[in-house]
């Protein structure tokens, strides 16, 4: 027993750094990657092929291996998570990157847990009060990123990240509590098939045309999206959800901004003002507070 059992935890503690840095690093690259990407494929096109090339090649390797399909139901509540987090999600992400920095809608984004919280008072789970203090904390940076001269200029790119948060967070409470998706790979699969064809609907109902062909950086950052940010990553946080601990595995949440806003300000030239470093600060501080509860209440 001790020759089978003894290397395999060395080899699964050795894939826990990757794991980690492929979700810090290549998740908070991926808000530049659709600024690059925006020349050429406007933003819920962009979304909607890249979710649906990922989708694809997922379920098709799923296939090969003889995974079994998604019932009736969970395709479903695919479709219906799929047009939450990634219609409205990443969808209203990828037209606020049109408006604002990536590094300050990464910095937005990272109230999500917080949002999360607090929609899961509609679901009888109560927040401690450390988590309360943790979502009071992110609202008082929130309200002073958005007096910051970024958002103050483009109230449109306001409106679609806050939408982005909250169809985000709604959908990940609900897809643990009234619409479960089919369990492991499969539903992610199908959540991103689903959520890519409704991106797409909503790309032809607002008339966007990609620009053919695509400049090599754009089709550079597609592919880039596709293949680290919807295919390494996810598997990466999907390894680190069964063999880390809930906060580890999520701790992306406040290092993702701090990494976005790192590319946006060397590689993209972006101006973030001292008000928006402050708000960034006590955002970041709320989300350390909100998972920091987490770890507690396990």
């Amino acid at each position: 027993m001790h020759t089978t059992a003894l290397p395999t935890a060395p080899r699964r503690n050795a894939l826990l750094l990757p794991a980690l840095l492929a979700c810090y690093l290549i998740w908070g690259s991926t808000y530049l990657a659709i600024h690059v990407a925006l020349p050429s494929f406007p933003p819920f096109f962009q979304m909607g092929t890249r979710f649906l090339a990922a989708g694809g090649l997922l379920m098709a390797w799923l296939v090969a291996r003889g995974q079994p399909m998604p019932s009736r139901t969970e395709w479903r509540n695919a479709l219906l998570i799929g047009i939450l987090m990634l219609g409205g999600g990443m969808g209203l992400t990828a037209q606020a990157s049109v408006h604002i920095g990536s590094g300050l809608i990464a910095t937005f984004i990272a109230v999500v847990p917080m949002l999360t919280s607090g929609w899961g008072l509609l679901f009888g789970q109560r927040p401690t009060r450390l988590e309360l203090l943790g979502m009071a904390t992110g609202l008082l940076g929130v309200g002073l990123l958005v007096q910051g001269a970024s958002f103050a200029a483009a109230p449109i790119g306001l409106v679609c990240i806050t939408g982005a948060t909250l169809t985000w967070s709604l959908g990940s409470v609900l897809s643990t509590t009234r619409l479960p998706l089919a369990k492991g790979p499969v539903g992610f699969a199908s959540e991103m098939l689903c959520g890519g064809a409704a991106l797409l609907l909503v790309s032809l109902a607002l008339g966007e045309q990609p620009q053919w062909p695509p400049t090599l950086a754009a089709s550079a950052a597609w592919l880039y999206l596709v293949l680290a940010g919807s295919l390494v990553a996810f598997s990466a946080y999907m390894y680190l959800l069964a063999h880390a601990s809930s906060a580890l595995a999520t701790s992306y949440a406040f290092v993702n901004p701090l990494i976005a806003l790192f590319l946006g300000v060397v590689l993209a030239h972006e101006v973030v003002t001292s008000t928006e470093w402050l708000a960034c600060g006590v955002i970041l501080l709320g989300v350390v507070l909100i998972l920091w509860a987490g770890q507690k209440a396990r």
